[in-house]
């Protein structure tokens, strides 16, 4: 049986950020029992030429919306990329996680093969659709989300693999 672009990237999309909003409540949590203002992890990097938690998050956000549009020829919906508190940054993630579950499977019928533009360095790249999201797409995601999950854990959190990976779907 062979996989369809929507089973590669919606149900993933919806999987990790799920566990990402999980992990964010964990830090907002861990931050009232420490008593320390959640916006310290909001602005936490792990290293001074990284971008900080909430960037890391607008960008896992942005790549999952992106992708999903872009292999279904939609338009990206534009995010002001604001977000200071852990609320906000949970919004968001709702907010991403409502329009990627938005698409349907056959939007993704001939997906792979899509000709797909876009600014990366600041030159344009053009993929077909399967090398976009299994080469650069899925990639970034899991970069950032990752990211966001050794932020919270280097800052204490109490998360691990179970909490990053999420629930999982069963047979």
């Amino acid at each position: 049986m062979a996989i369809s672009m929507y089973q590669a990237s919606i149900p993933v999309f919806v999987q990790f950020l799920n566990s990402l909003s999980a992990i964010l409540k964990k830090g907002a949590d861990y931050a009232a029992a420490k008593k320390f203002d959640p916006a310290i992890l909001v602005n936490t990097r792990l290293a001074p030429d990284m971008f900080a938690l909430a960037r890391q998050i607008q960008i896992a956000t942005d790549h999952a919306k992106g992708a999903a549009a872009r292999l279904t020829g939609s338009e990206v919906p534009s995010y002001p990329d604001t977000e200071t508190s852990i609320e906000a940054l949970q919004a968001r993630i709702a907010k991403t996680i409502e329009f990627v579950k938005s698409f349907k499977p056959e939007q993704f019928e001939g997906s792979d093969e899509r000709k797909i533009t876009l600014r990366v360095g600041g030159e344009d790249r053009t993929f077909v659709g399967c090398d976009y999201l299994f080469h650069f797409a899925l990639p970034n995601f899991y970069f950032h989300t990752t990211t966001a999950y050794a932020i919270l854990r280097h800052n204490g959190v109490d998360i691990g693999k179970r909490d990053f990976v999420g629930v999982l779907k069963t047979v």
